[in-house]
C-alpha cells in the first residue's frame, strides 16, 4: 500500500470565527474566501487532489429565514451563551450583506462539480463538543440536522470534522449510529489534545505556532492498520496549513520544509499524511496562500511519481479502512 496524502478543509464562513471576531475585523478574509476556494479547486484539479470539504450545515441554506425553518428541536445550552450560533441567528440584526458571510449553497454546488471532492460535515451549527453546558442529546440533534441539510441537496455524508478540533470520544457512538464512517482526530502531542476555549492558554497556542516551523512534536504520519482498528475511523490530522503571515514571512521556507518532510515520511513509510485548513484562512493574501499551496501540491506530485503516493479524500480513506477492518475481525 503506497503512502496517502489526505486533505480536509473546514468550510464554515463567518460562523467559525463568530464568537471571537467581528465581521469588520475579519472582513478581508471573508470577502476573499470565495475567490480563494475557486483558486483551491483549480489547483486540486490541476494536481489531481481529492479533498474533503467539511461543510457547516447552516451553509446549505440561502438565508437566515430559510435556515430558521430547519432548526433542531434540542439546542445546546452553553454556559457561555455567546458560543451559540443559534442564539446569534435569533438575535443578530441581519443586513443586506449578511448572506455573503453566512450562507453558500452555490459554493457547495461548485465544489461538487469538481472530481474527487467530497462534501463532509462540520456539524450543523459549529457545535462545540467540549464546552460547558452542551450535551450528547443536543449534539445528536445538531448532527441530524446537518445530515438532513446535506440530504436535501442529494449529498450523503461519510466524514466529519469536529469544530475547533473538539473531538469528544463519548460522542463517537453517535457518528456510528448516524452512518458517519470517519472523523478527523487530533495529533498525538500534549498541545494538540482536544480542549475547550477556556483551556486554550498562551503556552498551548505558542507551542502549536512554534511547531509549525520547528519539529517539536514529530511528523504525525499514521499507519493505516492503526486507523482501521475501530469505527468510526479516526483519520488524524498531521499538520494545519497556516495562512501566510507578513510578520513571519522570512520563516516561510521553514514552514514549507516542515510540511514536506512529514509528507516524505508518509510516502517512504507507506503511511498517511493529513493536511487541513479553513478556506477563510486564505481569504486575505490569496496570492501568497495559493502560492504556498501550489508548492505543497507540486511536492505531492514528486512523491507520487517517485514513491507512488496517492491522494484520497477522507471518505475514500474510510473505504480502504473498512476493508482492512473487516480483515482484522
Amino acid at each position: 500500500m503506497p503512502g496517502i496524502f489526505t486533505v480536509s478543509l473546514d468550510l464554515e464562513l463567518y460562523w467559525g470565527v463568530r464568537d471571537a471576531r467581528s465581521i469588520e475585523s475579519y472582513e478581508s478574509n471573508l470577502r476573499g474566501e470565495r475567490e480563494a476556494i475557486r483558486g483551491m479547486l483549480e489547483l486540486f484539479e490541476e494536481h489531481d487532489i481529492h479533498a474533503t470539504w467539511a461543510t457547516l450545515g447552516f451553509l446549505f441554506y440561502k438565508d437566515a429565514e430559510e435556515l430558521r425553518h430547519h432548526l433542531p428541536d434540542v439546542l445546546p445550552d452553553y454556559r457561555r451563551q455567546q458560543l451559540s450560533s443559534y442564539r446569534y441567528l435569533q438575535e443578530h440584526a441581519w443586513g443586506s450583506d449578511d448572506d455573503h458571510f453566512h450562507f453558500a449553497p452555490e459554493m457547495v454546488q461548485l465544489i461538487r462539480d469538481y472530481d474527487g471532492q467530497e462534501i463532509g460535515t462540520h456539524t450543523f451549527s459549529h457545535y462545540y463538543c467540549l464546552e460547558d453546558g452542551q450535551t450528547l442529546e443536543a449534539f445528536r440533534a445538531d448532527l441530524k440536522a446537518a445530515l438532513a441539510a446535506a440530504q436535501a441537496h442529494g449529498i450523503p455524508i461519510a466524514s466529519l470534522v469536529f469544530p475547533r478540533n473538539q473531538s469528544n470520544p463519548e460522542y463517537l457512538a453517535v457518528l456510528d449510529e448516524l452512518g458517519i464512517a470517519c472523523y478527523r482526530g487530533n495529533e498525538n502531542a500534549a498541545f494538540y489534545a482536544p480542549r475547550n476555549q477556556r483551556e486554550q492558554n498562551l503556552i498551548v497556542r505558542a507551542s502549536r505556532l512554534l511547531d509549525a516551523y520547528v519539529n517539536l512534536s514529530g511528523y504525525h504520519t499514521y499507519a493505516l492498520q492503526d486507523c482501521a482498528r475501530s469505527r468510526p475511523f479516526n483519520i488524524p490530522s498531521s499538520r494545519f496549513l497556516r495562512p501566510y503571515s507578513r510578520p513571519l514571512a522570512l520563516l516561510e521556507s521553514l514552514r514549507l520544509r516542515r510540511i514536506k518532510r512529514a509528507m516524505l515520511d508518509a510516502a517512504t513509510g507507506e503511511r498517511l499524511f493529513h493536511l487541513w485548513w479553513h478556506p477563510h484562512n486564505f481569504g486575505a493574501d490569496i496570492q501568497h496562500n495559493l502560492a504556498c499551496l501550489t508548492e505543497v501540491l507540486g511536492y505531492y506530485g514528486y512523491l507520487r511519481e517517485r514513491y507512488g503516493m496517492q491522494s484520497l479524500n477522507m471518505g475514500e480513506v474510510a473505504t480502504l479502512l473498512e476493508d482492512m477492518h473487516a480483515g482484522q475481525a
